[in-house]
């Protein structure tokens, strides 16, 4: 999928930063960058136990997990690697259908976060180990409303249950983390309940994988993946699960 110059625009002057990687400059900088956050990659990541409450796979052969942990461009990146996972979608949560698109969401002022809908197979990966690489991998739950370079409450570390058994267990597994002090500071992540889930526009979908060379993508989100491939090697699938634009529908 390519970025046409109208999405380009409508990603708006938030962002534009990360899509300056048009020019064969930016593409070299991201390629050196590279290099050096890909030696550092394995040990920058954390290690952490698995959660202690999980639920156990039942006769439904999906289940849907929300998770928002800064730009969801990362986390959908991340999640797409994962063995088990059927489709990971980006898109917005927490505030209303109206006022779920990117320009606005941008504004902080909407009640959204960038956020991920993983649809997956509970008895291939559970949702508690989703959360492991989530709190692990995928971004970083100490940070208030901001993930990396990016500010704003759009960007906040929120949990959004599907169901009061995955509330239960997020809860469960911030306290033990929390009460273990795995982090050098206190995890910050929400547990939002009863959230609707909105796709993002179709120029987001993918966007970590059909823009390897942007900067911001190097910089910031590749390491995730190789953080994943380092930690977790039994849920790492090399070939990510893409085509999460067709399921765009709200």
């Amino acid at each position: 999928m390519k970025t046409s110059p109208a999405d380009m625009i409508r990603i708006g002057s938030a962002r534009v930063a990360r899509l300056a990687g048009l020019t064969a400059a930016a593409v070299l900088v991201g390629a050196i960058a590279l290099q050096f956050v890909g030696r550092a990659s394995a040990e920058d990541a954390r290690v952490i136990p698995p959660p202690s409450v999980d639920e156990k796979a039942g006769s439904s052969s999906t289940e849907t997990a929300v998770l928002a942990g800064g730009c969801f461009w990362g986390v959908q990146g991340v999640f797409q690697h994962v063995n088990g996972v059927i489709s990971a979608t980006s898109g917005y949560t927490g505030g209303s259908k109206d006022a779920a698109h990117y320009e606005i969401v941008g504004s902080g002022e909407t009640g959204h976060a960038e956020s991920v809908r993983i649809v997956f197979d509970p008895h291939k990966i559970s949702y508690g180990h989703l959360l492991q690489i989530y709190f692990s991998v995928a971004h970083d739950p100490t940070e208030l409303n901001y993930q990396g370079p990016d500010t704003g409450t759009q960007y906040r570390s929120a949990i959004f249950p599907t169901s009061q058994s995955q509330a239960d267990i997020a809860r469960a597994y911030i306290d033990q983390l929390n009460h273990a002090k795995v982090f050098d500071a206190a995890i910050v992540t929400k547990i939002e309940p009863a959230r609707q889930f909105y796709a993002a526009e179709a120029y987001h979908q993918d966007f970590l994988t059909t823009h390897p060379t942007y900067p911001y993508i190097v910089i910031n989100d590749l390491p995730k993946i190789k953080n994943l491939q380092h930690l977790f090697p039994g849920d790492y699938r090399a070939d990510p699960v893409l085509g999460t634009a067709s399921a765009s529908a709200k």
